[in-house]
């Protein structure tokens, strides 16, 4: 296709107006019509060696289900998609694809890349409203019996892709709603909630078993799970919030982003009064942490009914780990952005509850381990902003539960379980392991990425018995 025709500009989704979406939890973007989509995926170069395939976790065929969307043959995109991806709906909506897919699309490079989150969104809504679902081939069965330990990101593709090869699934989750950080992290207005669910009962109709309020380490431990099945997953996900350890950290009315959203999200405060959750609804509120789950709870405490919502970062906005269009939502929305600015102290009134935070403000100075530039104090730079509500959003580590109660399970120092990368075996024999849970809080593609490298060694380990 001559690169004359093709439109510099990638075709826009329609959204909420900002300043109706700031009080609503209703889904931000619109979504494509079958026309938008056609016109964005006749903008795909169809390149013989693709280099966004490369840049896909998960190894979507691209440049494939683009290919039958431009030609209006949806069915047939739904179809290629589910070869390798049982979780487009999720994928197409908090991905980061301009990282990962879209960061390496060769359109990029002189014009806007193909939208292909978008477009995989698009085809997997265009599924939920046919009257049936593609289904995906599964293997004749093998007799061989696999538990999964958590129902996120990785634990569903594994269990997908598990099935697909005809063996028999069951996942334990310990929580009473499958999904993970899908579920209980990612705001309603980012990844409604029926969307999981959606995929999720996909599974259990390939005949995935599911089995809720099930915390393993407690009720069963992973050796006695080997007692029962051929391997075990272990995608428990890194659910162990972080603090700063700073003087008044405390105080009532400061909560970790886990349970703030948690409670919003999966406990549904944000249906008030339908769903009467206890949740401190401040109207003065300071978020701490600049990823993409500090731009949830700050956008979250907006809708919330805050009258002023303020994200705390310690270094620039080049440095923000968050996606860029979350930023930009949040922006849109009205949180104030304190940029170079490091909270060091809260201070409480007289019945304990938060009123001030006293932060310092920071210069940068040399790269750190991280490839980012380190945040330095200015000295005597100190000020406050009166708060009322204050959510931190530094980071997770694992829960120590399940390397606590399994001998032979070996951790880094960092808490996460040690695993060769390549196959995602875990230092004891038959138990495999991906996600947060190995790499610490990261994406969703890549728990997903880790989810199928791990299907296939356990595939190979489960046919053959080497270790």
């Amino acid at each position: 296709m001559p690169v004359a025709k093709i439109s510099p500009k990638r075709t826009p989704m329609s959204e909420q107006p900002a300043d109706k979406r700031r009080h609503n939890f209703d889904e931000v973007p619109y979504g494509y019509t079958p026309e938008q989509a056609m016109a964005e995926a006749q903008r795909c170069l169809q390149c013989k060696k693709p280099s966004c395939v490369s840049g896909c976790p998960v190894q979507v065929d691209i440049p494939g289900f683009i290919r039958e969307v431009a030609q209006g043959n949806f069915l047939e995109a739904v179809k290629i998609m589910k070869r390798t991806n049982v979780l487009p709906a999720i994928c197409g909506r908090v991905c980061p694809q301009e990282v990962q897919c879209e960061g390496a699309c060769i359109l990029g490079k002189k014009m806007e890349p193909v939208a292909i989150g978008n477009l995989e969104r698009f085809i997997a809504d265009w599924e939920a409203t046919q009257p049936e679902c593609v289904m995906c081939e599964i293997q004749p069965a093998t007799g061989k019996k696999v538990a999964v330990v958590g129902a996120g990101p990785a634990g569903l593709t594994i269990a997908g892709d598990m099935r697909k090869l005809g063996h028999s699934v069951t996942i334990f989750e310990a929580l009473h709603k499958p999904g993970g950080v899908l579920m209980y992290g990612i705001p309603e207005f980012r990844l409604p909630k029926a969307v999981v669910e959606r995929e999720v009962n996909f599974l259990l109709s390939m005949g995935v078993e599911l089995k809720l309020d099930y915390v393993v380490g407690k009720l069963k431990t992973i050796d006695e799970l080997l007692g029962e099945y051929d391997a075990v997953f272990v995608g428990t996900g890194a659910g162990l919030p972080l603090f700063m350890g700073i003087p008044g950290e405390n105080s009532l009315g400061i909560y970790s982003a886990n349970e703030y959203l948690t409670r919003s999200n999966l406990m549904k405060a944000y249906l008030f009064p339908k769903y009467d959750t206890p949740i401190v609804r401040g109207k003065q509120v300071a978020v701490i942490g600049g990823g993409n789950v500090a731009m949830d709870a700050a956008r979250t405490a907006l809708r919330l009914g805050a009258e002023r919502v303020v994200l705390i970062y310690r270094r620039s906005r080049d440095e923000m780990p968050a996606r860029a269009a979350e930023i930009h939502h949040a922006e849109e929305e009205g949180v104030e952005f304190q940029l170079l600015t490091n909270p060091v102290r809260y201070i409480a009134d007289e019945q304990g509850w938060v009123k001030e935070v006293e932060c310092l403000r920071m210069e940068l100075g040399e790269p750190d381990a991280s490839g980012r530039r380190r945040p330095v104090p200015v000295p005597n730079s100190e000020f406050r902003i009166p708060v009322d509500t204050v959510v931190v959003a530094i980071g997770n580590s694992p829960n120590p539960l399940i390397p606590q109660t399994t001998p032979g399970l070996e951790t880094t120092k960092r808490g996460t379980l040690l695993v060769d990368p390549n196959t995602g075996k875990t230092t004891k024999k038959g138990v495999f392991a991906g996600g947060d849970i190995v790499t610490g809080a990261a994406t969703v593609i890549l728990a997903m990425g880790a989810g199928r490298v791990a299907a296939k060694a356990m595939d190979e380990f489960l046919r053959t018995g080497q270790w």
